[in-house]
């Protein structure tokens, strides 16, 4: 090891993952002299992944539904790369990747093998589904050589259903899946000009208040109740808008097309999937993230950079990244009334909101910036190599 760079391949079903939530810490791993190379599906966003400079890109497929011929032809290629690379630690992200990655790392006899869970698909379901996903985490549990987790709440949860022994899964720092890059999200950046022309461009009134959602806009994150509860507080209130920022996903535009007669319609605003989540946040009163289930809620500590309190659901994961009445508020899931009654408060009292925004702030530059949480990893990567 002393005579060549530390080897990693970083593994993830799709391309978006990576774009969204790790490109910064690879980047920063990579600065620290660490060979990394991203594993993930030749979908639309891959072309995208020249952004991360230095950086290797290997294509790979891998589906992220369940298809035993295309899953069977990605485990043999994850092989051969694995086999081939030499890699020193191959470490996944996503549920499917991480079986894949789990499977073939061993058989390539990779010395260390990582999977980091950030939240379970079969939480919200049932039935024999449930059951089989519930098996595949404690298969990833148990061929990795150690796990990690983006929140201790999260943690608890998979240890106490049994998925991983405690020994063998662990939080880095106060958690998170990769923190945030303070110099890019940094609302200091950006003028009131920029904020008005930006506005203008949405249709969105210089006194208009906006309540912003980042992310899949899918069921599981919690569309439904949100587009009820605008719908509700927005037919009383004519400056609130609601700002979607995110790809569709599953049911998601029939559910926020379901208000297109409403009155409320031309205050929706929805402008797909953005590398630049902060400009929207700029414009934003508050990041509002009614989840089902969520690892640990990146965008809320990014939201926090920016100054923005969010509202989110009271899950495991968000109860990590929000800290109830002081940098955000916590709501039930599935209940549209409590959200809309938690969005109306924060929105109608400006105090409370720039009180929350400003210790959300100090908390994500105190607790969660991207180079931290970079080296902390390193440390961590070196620890397990060494052990092994």
């Amino acid at each position: 090891m002393a005579d060549r760079k530390l080897r990693v391949a970083r593994v993830s079903t799709v391309p978006f993952f990576v774009l969204t939530q790790l490109s910064s810490q690879i980047q920063t791993l990579q600065a620290l002299g660490t060979e990394i190379t991203v594993i993930a599906s030749d979908d639309e966003f891959a072309d995208k992944m020249a952004a991360l400079a230095d950086v290797a890109f290997t294509p790979i497929n891998i589906s992220r539904n369940i298809s035993p011929l295309n899953d069977l032809v990605s485990l043999v290629k994850l092989f051969r790369v694995f086999k081939s690379s030499q890699f020193d630690i191959v470490h996944s992200t996503t549920p499917k990747a991480g079986l894949l990655c789990a499977i073939a790392a061993l058989f390539a006899r990779i010395p260390v093998r990582i999977h980091t869970f950030t939240g379970q698909p079969w939480v919200t379901m049932s039935g024999m589904k449930r059951q089989v996903l519930k098996y595949c985490d404690r298969l990833i549990g148990a061929l990795n050589t150690h796990s990690y987790t983006d929140s201790e709440s999260q943690r608890q949860f998979l240890v106490d259903n049994n998925i991983v022994f405690p020994a063998r899964i662990s939080v880095l720092g106060s958690g998170s899946l990769a923190g945030v890059d303070l110099n890019r999200f940094n609302r200091d950046k950006y003028t009131e000009d920029d904020r008005l022309s930006w506005k203008s461009q949405l249709g969105i009134p210089a006194d208009g208040k906006v309540i912003l959602f980042v992310g899949r806009i899918t069921q599981d994150k919690g569309i439904q109740e949100l587009v009820d509860a605008f719908h509700s507080i927005a037919l009383h209130d004519v400056s609130l808008h609601l700002l979607l920022v995110g790809p569709f996903e599953d049911n998601g535009k029939a559910i926020v097309d379901s208000v297109s007669s409403s009155d409320v319609a031309t205050r929706i605003h929805s402008v797909g999937f953005s590398d630049e989540p902060e400009k929207y946040m700029a414009i934003a009163d508050l990041l509002c993230l009614p989840s089902y289930r969520e690892g640990f809620g990146t965008v809320v500590i990014e939201a926090g950079a920016m100054a923005l309190p969010t509202v989110g659901t009271d899950i495991y994961g968000l109860s990590d990244a929000v800290v109830n009445g002081v940098t955000g508020v916590l709501v039930p899931p599935r209940d549209t009334r409590s959200l809309g009654e938690a969005l109306t408060r924060l929105l109608v009292d400006d105090d409370a909101r720039l009180r929350m925004g400003e210790k959300a702030n100090a908390r994500a530059c105190s607790e969660f910036s991207s180079a931290k949480c970079a080296t902390l990893l390193l440390d961590d990567y070196k620890r397990l190599l060494n052990e092994r």
